[in-house]
């Protein structure tokens, strides 16, 4: 939690910063494209007040996220999404209305290319949280066993060094690469004890199965235990017979 904590506070001070630069010292160069314009232009939009505009939707955005910040010290499930998803919609959201004060002649254009890239960037975001929260499946087969889903792959029980069943999960530090939710982990992850490894966990539903492959260490589990002993069983089988 407190590793999420810092990224939170590092980018609401970094918003808090750019905004106040940009508008109480006038750092517009600070503005993307804004020191490449024309010099008509940029007058132009230091009159209608479009940069001073930006910074105050850098300061609003950093002010909303620093309010929603005490959900992280409650048994809310959802403030990874909550807090970037106001972030995201908020920010694409201003810039969509900031259009309006764009010099004449690039009104529209300003307008297309913001309102897309809200629809894309909103889109993809949601498309891949929806994706990420889709279940897996562990199918065992009669060589080889596989994982379904994001991140799943198929192994041979050959491959198995050792299966167990955990009634507690080590500690997870690191995600390196992977899918972090309040009730969800998927992908790579450090953990202690056992370094790099992949992670299929619905966090808080005891048991956990470690399957140690010869270049793989792997921890699953289901929602409903006794899915995952019978996973479990499964798999210990399966590889017992080739030992």
């Amino acid at each position: 939690m407190w590793g999420l904590l810092a990224v939170h506070m590092i980018i609401i001070l970094l918003f808090l910063i750019l905004g106040w630069a940009v508008r109480k010292k006038e750092a517009y160069w600070l503005i993307s494209g804004f020191a490449s314009r024309p010099k008509e232009e940029q007058e132009e939009l230091i009159h209608s007040g479009y940069l001073h505009k930006i910074g105050s939707l850098l300061i609003v955005t950093a002010m909303g996220m620093l309010i929603l910040l005490p959900l992280m010290f409650t048994t809310f499930k959802y403030v990874m999404e909550v807090q970037f998803g106001f972030m995201m919609i908020f920010l694409m959201g201003g810039m969509v209305y900031l259009s309006k004060y764009e010099v004449p002649k690039k009104r529209k254009r300003s307008y297309i290319i913001n309102i897309t890239l809200f629809i894309a960037i909103i889109g993809g975001i949601s498309g891949l949280t929806y994706y990420s929260y889709q279940g897996y499946e562990l199918v065992t087969k009669e060589e080889s066993f596989e994982i379904t889903g994001m991140y799943g792959d198929e192994w041979n029980y050959e491959d198995i060094t050792s299966i167990e069943l955990m009634e507690e999960l080590p500690q997870v530090t690191i995600r390196t690469n992977g899918v972090g939710l309040p009730t969800l982990s998927k992908g790579h992850f450090k953990v202690t004890g056992y370094g790099s490894s992949l992670l299929f966990i619905q966090k808080v539903s005891s048991p956990y199965i470690y399957i140690e492959l010869k270049d793989k260490k792997i921890f699953i589990n289901d929602k409903n235990p006794e899915h995952t002993k019978t996973w479990f069983e499964q798999v210990r089988e399966k590889a017992e017979l080739r030992q």
